[in-house]
């Protein structure tokens, strides 16, 4: 379980950096806390992990919310605010992190058959107003995290579906591929909580792949801000470019783009680089078929993947190599579905391998043929 991936947020380091060293007053200092907290939290993390420490499995979805009452501690504790079978309170933090864990535990139950994060009743267990105007959402490998937000550059961190998928989603990952959190594969981690906390979305609101907004975070950075969301899947390097926030968005579409990083500078840039895997799930979805479900073919050639084909070192060759094999299974070799993989990954600067490195060469006619032409090796 997770030994390798450490604390995992849903606000870069480098973001919080520019603003803790150019904002002034309150702001600086939240963010200058809420990168501290977030280092110390990367020990704690750490800590859970070698021990094997988890929350107790209880076999069937059960919620639990705690008030952290703004404190600041590196284990969080707190009063029990609802309970599994509660009604909603007054708090609207509250019933967000009660009502998206339920939404992302029911999604991998209903369209995966996965019994929670581990996939043995895992609990699921949230802290709502963790630190003073805390500028983050995390999972520590036991339990989710959120802040209140500054309420000046980022609102409240329950806000987003999305949000609180993805950071459940690390804990999947940590269970079954367990990426190590730096580099490619460390940007790979990030990019499968990106897909999969986009899908819950997608299928909270039964939306069609090309009716899906595929942001994430939309409504986590407060008006003053200009931008639309933390990262756009559709587009990586548009999601918002203001200067409270170190100016334009880094993500690369396409591996022209890949950022080579220090392992120092956000573990590798696996915030950053997790653009390149992420746009080609969305392109995936748009070739396989845009008025389809993500949740549906590309979603189980992405859960398969990531159940029985990725480990700790895997990178984004692999993803990609992978990703086409189980779509061959899935649904024939050399089906629209297999094709539209290789095309997606080509489209991002990736070429897919078959065994034996056959690499695949881009798809020539419609994305949406019912007859493909066959595969042409390199």
């Amino acid at each position: 379980m997770c030994n390798h991936t450490p604390f995992c947020s849903i606000i870069p380091p480098h973001i919080l950096r520019h603003i803790s060293e150019n904002a002034t007053g309150a702001l600086k200092q939240s963010a200058f806390r809420a990168l501290l907290l977030s280092q110390s939290m990367r020990a704690r993390r750490s800590t859970l992990a070698e021990l094997g420490i988890a929350a107790q499995p209880v076999g069937e979805l059960n919620r639990t919310v705690y008030d952290a009452q703004e404190t600041e501690d590196s284990t969080p504790h707190g009063v029990i605010v609802r309970r599994e079978g509660d009604g909603p309170t007054t708090d609207v933090a509250v019933n967000q992190a009660y009502d998206s864990a339920g939404d992302t535990y029911n999604f991998y139950d209903q369209i995966f058959q996965r019994n929670s994060i581990d996939n043995k009743g895992m609990r699921l267990d949230s802290y709502v107003h963790y630190g003073k105007q805390f500028d983050n959402a995390f999972w520590d490998g036991k339990e989710m995290v959120y802040g209140d937000g500054d309420g000046v550059i980022f609102n409240r961190f329950t806000v987003d579906l999305d949000v609180i998928a993805h950071e459940l989603t690390h804990g999947v990952t940590a269970y079954e591929a367990d990426l190590a959190y730096s580099g490619q594969s460390g940007a790979l981690n990030e990019s499968i909580s990106d897909v999969f906390g986009t899908m819950v979305k997608q299928w909270k609101l039964k939306q069609a792949a090309k009716d899906a907004d595929w942001l994430i975070g939309a409504h986590l950075l407060e008006p003053s801000i200009n931008g639309k969301a933390l990262r756009s899947m559709a587009n990586p390097g548009t999601a918002y470019d203001d200067p409270q926030l170190g100016g334009k968005d880094p993500q690369p579409a396409t591996m022209a783009g890949y950022q080579k990083l220090p392992n120092s500078e956000d573990n590798g840039g696996v915030h950053i680089n997790s653009g390149i895997p992420n746009h080609a799930f969305y392109l995936a979805c748009m070739k396989i078929d845009q008025n389809g479900f993500s949740w549906e073919k590309p979603g189980t050639i992405w859960y398969l993947t990531l159940t029985t084909r990725l480990n700790t070192n895997s990178n984004f060759q692999d993803c990609a190599n992978a990703t086409y094999s189980v779509a061959g299974e899935q649904f024939g070799s050399g089906s629209l579905e297999q094709q539209a993989i290789a095309d997606a990954w080509n489209e991002v600067g990736i070429q897919v391998e078959e065994p034996g490195s056959v690499k695949v060469k881009k798809h020539k006619t419609t994305p949406h043929s019912k007859h493909p032409k066959k595969k042409m090796a390199g």
